[in-house]
């Protein structure tokens, strides 16, 4: 996937050196762009293997508004496991920390639950929100098949009044849906950008929305666009990103989902990918 490799590269050559919150030093590019059709494939990295299963699994925990990481667990996704909410353990670095963070499953008021929940108040990963909320996912699909010229269906996950409670505040923090000539397309706003382990991510995860969205409405998939901003690759990552620079990618993949009625009955394992040829694996280590 080409749009991704030259984010890659121009980080790379022109990535200013900066320290991080996680202890491990970065390069970064403040404002980054990044732009796909999906008339030209579904955008799975090619250049190394993304489980798709993993995206698919969180996307459903996201749409759900489920904060137990549980869920994932018994789903065999493990990707939530090193955060908790820090109303159960302050945040810290030291391995008694962590080991004591990985063991709680509450995560807090995170994205999902603020896609469907917004301005309620939250209460835990076992009870039900307290007061009015706003089910923004639930509004943007009527206003995409009611409404579809509207310049307003933005789905927020930055809530500033919920941030201290949530595992971590949303990197991915909104999503706008636009429509042209019978197209949907999606623009998402990321603040900080992991791009060796969370950019193959989201860039999936958001192309799987769109065309959970775009089945929903009866749309075509349109353009895929990210709005990038602390766009930052760890030192640690530097290798690995090399490596797949001189790896040629391959054509992109297909995906279909299987017996579609909603996209709020939608399972991960509706869908399914097709035609999918990568590379190897590289193995990245995550910052906590």
């Amino acid at each position: 996937m080409k749009a991704y490799l030259e984010i890659v590269q121009k980080i790379l050559e022109k990535g200013v050196f900066k320290k991080s919150r996680t202890g491990v030093d970065t390069l970064v590019v403040p404002g980054m762009i990044f732009e796909h059709d999906m008339k030209d494939g579904f955008p799975l990295l090619t250049t190394k293997t993304v489980p798709f299963r993993l995206v698919a699994s969180e996307l459903e925990f996201f749409i759900k508004g489920i904060t137990d990481k549980k869920w994932l667990q018994d789903k065999n996704n493990h990707i939530w496991d090193e955060w908790c909410s820090p109303d159960k353990v302050s945040y810290a670095h030291d391995d008694e920390t962590k080991k004591a963070m990985a063991s709680e499953r509450e995560l807090g008021p995170i994205y999902g639950w603020q896609w469907r929940n917004f301005g309620a108040k939250y209460q835990s990963l076992s009870e039900k929100p307290k007061g009015e909320g706003i089910d923004q996912l639930k509004k943007l699909v009527e206003t995409i098949k009611e409404n579809p010229d509207d310049r307003r269906m933005i789905v927020m996950a930055w809530n500033p009044t919920d941030l201290k409670h949530m595992a971590l505040p949303p990197c991915h923090y909104s999503f706008q849906v636009t429509v042209t000539n019978g197209y949907l397309n999606l623009l998402w706003n990321q603040r900080s950008v992991d791009v060796a382990l969370g950019l193959p991510f989201n860039i999936a995860s958001y192309a799987l929305l769109l065309h959970l969205l775009a089945k929903e409405t009866g749309l075509k998939e349109g353009r895929l666009v990210g709005f990038l901003a602390d766009t930052h690759i760890y030192t640690n990552h530097v290798d690995g990103l090399k490596e797949q620079l001189k790896r040629e990618p391959y054509s992109l993949s297909k995906i279909k989902t299987n017996n579609f009625k909603s996209i709020f009955t939608w399972k991960y394992e509706d869908t399914e990918v097709e035609e999918y040829k990568y590379h190897p694996r590289i193995k990245f280590e995550i910052a906590v």
